[in-house]
């Protein structure tokens, strides 16, 4: 089953929401599985930005979409070297303009 853009981005900002969410879990009593949940959803952003077409990706020159498929990469084959703090940091700093952008997109 193909999916398009429109659930892609419904992926998407699903994931940034759930990474905010869990974001102040991290100082909390159990922050190995805040970050265990913040990066899966990490990961699943990621992935869907990889699959949106290249129209959607274009219109959005300033959003830095092959970091966004590299950090993904980053997170599952990497995943011994990811730090907590550059996590947060992305979350914090990159996916409020990645949410504002894709949110122009749906119907």
């Amino acid at each position: 089953m193909s999916r398009g853009d429109q659930q892609r981005i419904a992926d998407i900002l699903e994931a940034v929401e759930r990474c905010r969410r869990y974001l102040p879990a991290l100082d909390g009593e159990m922050p190995e599985m805040a970050e265990d949940a913040v990066e899966r959803n990490l990961q699943i952003l990621g992935e869907a930005a990889t699959h949106l077409s290249a129209e959607l990706t274009a219109a959005h020159p300033e959003i830095a979409w092959p970091q966004i498929r590299g950090f993904r990469n980053i997170l599952v084959h990497q995943y011994f070297g990811v730090d907590s703090a550059t996590v947060r940091d992305v979350v914090e700093s990159h996916l409020p303009p990645l949410e504002a952008a894709l949110r122009e997109h749906l119907d």
